[in-house]
């Protein structure tokens, strides 16, 4: 952990399946992160927005793609064009199909793992991406 961090690093989980969402947030709660859960993109910039009152940044979002009220993707742009762009962004969905991933990374994703995901891979992406920062 770099020095001036926090020794806690908070994560977002942006998903739709409560199950998906409690899989996620147990996995990385296991490893040592705080979570902040929502339920669809807009749920989350809602949170975010309180979060950022209070005086807290996540560190690092995970979202889905698909996802009612506000996709994943227009989720992603709206916070790339907030104060709050430098947040890197996983996008975490059964997408797998190149023009989707391409869509992604044009709205801002920083990466992209598929569903079903391995803890001991979603654990390395969230390391390289907060490290990245």
């Amino acid at each position: 952990m770099r020095p001036w961090r926090n020794t806690v690093t908070h994560i977002m989980v942006v998903d739709d399946s409560p199950t998906i969402r409690a899989s996620v947030s147990c996995c990385v709660q296991n490893a040592g992160y705080t979570v902040t859960k929502a339920a669809d993109g807009q749920d989350a910039l809602d949170k975010i927005t309180l979060m950022e009152q209070d005086g807290l940044i996540p560190s690092l979002i995970i979202t889905d793609v698909n996802m009612p009220k506000m996709d994943g993707i227009i989720f992603i742009k709206n916070i790339k064009k907030s104060s709050l762009r430098y947040i890197p962004i996983l996008v975490l969905t059964t997408e797998s199909e190149g023009v989707m991933v391409e869509k992604g990374k044009a709205s801002g994703a920083s990466g992209w793992l598929i569903k079903p995901f391995q803890p001991e891979q979603l654990l390395r992406a969230i390391k390289k991406l907060i490290w990245a920062q």
